[in-house]
């Protein structure tokens, strides 16, 4: 068995007509409803969060001694194809 917790929340009177209509469409409680709009809440906010930070990765500026090690790179590789014969 699964821990629960009781909670009260305040919502728009139009919000929760919404929400009793789901549920007994879905045939679920309210509870059940409520608790599964949250966890997909939360989902949505952490996969947000991680493409968020994925972004700034991606965005953030090289530092100096990597800079350098790509600068390295393609001069050895600009050396490489000059000497290749083709």
């Amino acid at each position: 068995m699964t821990n629960t917790v009781k909670t009260a929340i305040s919502i728009q009177k139009k919000l929760f007509e919404q929400a009793e209509a789901l549920a007994e469409q879905m045939k679920i409680s309210r509870s059940h409803l409520f608790g599964l709009a949250i966890e997909s809440f939360i989902r949505a906010y952490q996969n947000q969060a991680l493409l968020d930070e994925i972004n700034q990765a991606y965005t953030a500026q090289d530092d100096p001694a990597e800079e350098a090690r790509l600068s390295n790179m393609r001069k050895g590789q600009r050396t490489l194809l000059e000497k290749e014969e083709w």
